[in-house]
């Protein structure tokens, strides 16, 4: 079958998306490849659709589990086999997801990165017929990119037990630096990058400087007609804009991690279905959402990096039609954001401290707990211990980070069985235990798939069948679990911590502190760029955006806020750009005149350059002093 038909066949789709089929060429050859697209450019069909081409099993290596969750759902409902492994499942999960990908044609395996250095893993990979190894979210492997997480770093270990495979590495944001870097430690056997241009013709950027963000984003929602996402920093802000457009009229409401599953998923549903016109979340929202027709993004907050900014605007304008990507900032926003920097870097010693106080707090030995799952419920902790939840949690964040712990916000909605006895086995033990036989038929005639995998199920749902209370429900699966019938793993109501590794001794926990500074000075750098790409008033938003990414060559889009103003000035982008690199460096060395710079810029109308420094002074890029000279505004 051909990767078109393929495509087709599974997908849907007529045609490839442009660079798409470059790539899974690419892989086909055998050739290591790094594919770089846009939030909604189509990865996953770039490592999906060879992997259907080719005899073997697809090993994908993410750190996102509800993209994983998400990726295994889709293709288990196109009829494809597909299993994920990730830490804090339980120990039959993952011997049963290891099984069916030995003798079960499961064709996509998704890993979280920690899983990789398990014994169980690596003794069983090589018996696996492995086809491609897929690296999503490949930043993460670079200390330079805006989500480094160290476990990335162990990938490249486990070629040396295939090496004959290829590699794709996927992702969606990376500059020049960073993509040098993803090549380097996936240890490619040659260069080979596909990139496409970070350029959204049909997204208009527009930054705007406001101290009522209120009264500007009623404005925007109420001119920009269609489906939108506002992005705030905290979830408290989440409710109260939310709350705010709904005073206003205007149909909305707000998602967050500290959500529980059931809410997270109503919300989203609700969104996505147009039920609800806006949703104001945290940067907990997204991933994986592929709703096309989102006319406008807005950032309500200032972001703590452009790569994090240009991803989640992205989100916008997904059908190709005109959107808006939408920044609100006001001075003592900028200040938080700095400060935010120190909070998301607690000092060392504080880290050390929480990893100390979590091990007693769930009353771990030294050298143990690996990959036990407990809940989470950081203001107990932070009640038990005396610190400061935010803390708290970015200490936890660093920590997963690291690798030693890993976080799961996102519940399973469903609790799940599976049979452990055969078919065989399971008729002899009806026979022989009548009490529950009619119990384990109902199971069977209500849930198919019970003796190759972990099925949800919903405990209420079988208590109407079988016309008992849902605690005796309960009861039944948990007798027959001790039986050892089937496995049975009650849903979950909180966020999950998982110790990725045995609990060490705090002071042995090792976090470089070379490492940590240099991390620190990369978060403050790319709130920098941040920074300059809000306050740029001289500068396309999206030449600003795409030379960040290494795209040096662009032309101005005309659409973006500082493109309009431009415009009005009746200038070509040559003659503007002309006057300023005359007039920048005369007025960065002494006052002048309006006469004084007329006589001194060559090569335009004077008409010209007096427009032009009237936009300098209507922008606050020149003031004048208290003489009357004009000098520039550092």
């Amino acid at each position: 079958m051909t990767i078109k038909n393929i495509l087709v066949k599974y997908w849907g789709y007529s045609s490839f998306r442009p660079l798409q089929e470059d790539i899974i060429n690419s892989v086909l050859e055998g050739r290591d490849t790094l594919a770089l697209l846009p939030t909604g450019g189509g990865k996953s069909i770039c490592f999906q659709v060879p992997t259907m081409a080719k005899q073997g099993i697809c090993i994908v290596i993410t750190p996102l589990i509800a993209l994983m969750k998400d990726q295994v759902e889709s293709l288990k409902k196109k009829h494809i086999k597909a299993v994920a492994i990730y830490s804090g499942m339980h120990h039959n999960e993952i011997d049963l997801a290891i099984n069916n990908c030995l003798y079960n044609n499961v064709k996509f395996l998704y890993l979280s990165p920690e899983r990789l250095e398990t014994d169980l893993f690596r003794e069983n990979l090589r018996k696996m017929n492995v086809c491609l190894l897929a690296v999503d979210e490949a930043h993460c492997i670079s200390q330079w990119g805006y989500d480094f997480r160290p476990p990335y770093l162990k990938i490249a270990n486990i070629r040396q037990y295939i090496p004959e495979v290829p590699i794709i590495a996927l992702t969606a944001t990376a500059t020049p630096d960073v993509v040098n870097n993803i090549q380097e430690k996936l240890k490619f056997n040659a260069l080979n990058v596909f990139q496409k241009s970070f350029e959204r013709k049909n997204l208009t950027y527009v930054v705007l400087k406001e101290e009522d963000k209120y009264r500007r984003l009623l404005k925007i929602v109420n001119n920009v007609k269609g489906s939108g996402i506002i992005y705030v920093r905290n979830r408290r802000k989440t409710r109260e804009i939310s709350v705010f457009l709904m005073k206003n009229k205007i149909s909305s409401d707000y998602y967050h991690a500290g959500l529980n599953s059931k809410e997270r998923d109503t919300k989203q549903n609700s969104w996505m279905s147009g039920k609800i016109r806006i949703i104001v979340s945290t940067n907990a929202f997204g991933m994986g959402i592929d709703k096309p027709n989102v006319r406008f993004v807005v950032h309500f907050d200032v972001p703590d990096s452009l790569e994090a900014y240009f991803q989640e605007a992205g989100r916008a304008g997904r059908d190709s039609n005109r959107s808006y990507a939408v920044l609100l900032y006001e001075k003592a926003d900028i200040i938080d954001a700095q400060h935010n920097i120190s909070i998301t870097y607690p000092e060392l010693k504080i880290i050390k401290n929480i990893y100390q106080a979590l091990g007693n707090y769930y009353q771990l030995a030294v050298g143990s707990g690996k990959n036990i799952s407990f809940d989470l419920d950081i203001i107990d902790f932070c009640k038990n211990y005396k610190f400061t939840p935010l803390i708290v949690y970015n200490s936890l964040k660093f920590l997963e980070k690291e690798g030693y712990i890993l976080l799961n916000d996102v519940l399973d909605s469903s609790s799940k069985i599976h049979f452990k006895m055969n078919k065989g086995d399971l008729y002899k033990f009806q026979v022989e235990n009548v009490f529950y036989d009619n119990f384990i038929k109902i199971i069977l005639r209500s849930y198919s798939g019970v003796f190759n995998d972990f099925i949800k199920i919903n405990e209420t749902e079988i208590a109407n069948r079988t016309k008992i209370k849902t605690e005796v429900v309960v009861k039944y699966l948990q007798k027959l679990e001790k039986l050892d019938v089937l496995t049975y793993l009650p849903r979950k109501s909180k966020p999950q911590l998982v110790f990725s590794q045995e609990r060490i001794n705090a002071d042995d926990l090792y976090i470089s502190n070379e490492n940590y500074k240099d991390r620190k000075n990369a978060a403050k750098k790319r709130l920098e760029s941040v920074i300059n790409y809000a306050t740029s008033l001289n500068k396309c938003r999206c030449q600003l955006l795409l030379a960040y990414f290494g795209e040096t060559d662009s032309k101005r889009c005309g659409k973006c806020d500082v493109c309009i103003e431009r415009n009005k000035i009746e200038l070509s982008e040559l003659e503007f750009d002309i006057v300023l690199k005359q007039i920048k460096p005369l007025l960065k060395t002494k006052a002048g005149s309006i006469e004084d710079i007329a006589n001194a810029v060559k090569g335009v109308h004077e008409d010209k350059i007096i427009k032009v420094v009237q936009w300098l002074l209507d922008n606050d890029k020149i003031i004048y002093d208290n003489n009357k000279m004009l000098h520039w505004n550092i």
